[in-house]
């Protein structure tokens, strides 16, 4: 496992918390970890991407993704650590995880968005099913 930790970024407040949360660490620590800055975006649905060619869906994904991605990365570049952005498409806990896994974070650090249990089961928070599939710590940042 490397000295790195996996940032997930939705473009929210709570997000821009934990990569505030994520500064702050780093400066009570020995060695600061390298910072993943990863973006996940849905996949469009078959009768979208029927009508529209593949470049202007990986187009759409990027942009986006820039969008969410610009206040962290504005963040982070004024804290001096080191940070790479990533835009991902797909289902969002389990691509976050396979991310983590195959970049060997050694932490996980989510904003939640604090709906509680309830709407949080029916939604099916992405927090929620990243601690779930998560083989690593996985901080929630409110």
């Amino acid at each position: 496992m490397t000295n790195a930790c996996l940032i997930a970024i939705d473009g929210s407040e709570t997000c821009l918390r934990a990569v505030d949360y994520a500064i702050r660490d780093a400066a009570t620590r020995k060695e600061a970890p390298h910072v993943y800055l990863v973006n996940v975006q849905p996949a469009l649905s078959g009768n979208v991407t029927r009508f529209i060619d593949g470049k202007t869906v990986e187009d759409f994904h990027r942009d986006n993704a820039e969008e969410h991605l610009a206040p962290a990365k504005a963040r982070l570049s004024g804290s001096g650590l080191a940070y790479s952005a990533h835009v991902m498409v797909g289902e969002a806990a389990p691509s976050l995880v396979q991310f983590a896994q195959d970049k060997g974070c050694s932490m996980i650090i989510i904003g939640t968005h604090g709906f509680g249990s309830v709407i949080g089961m029916v939604m099916g928070s992405v927090a929620t099913k990243v601690v779930h599939l998560a083989k690593v710590p996985v901080l929630l940042v409110k």
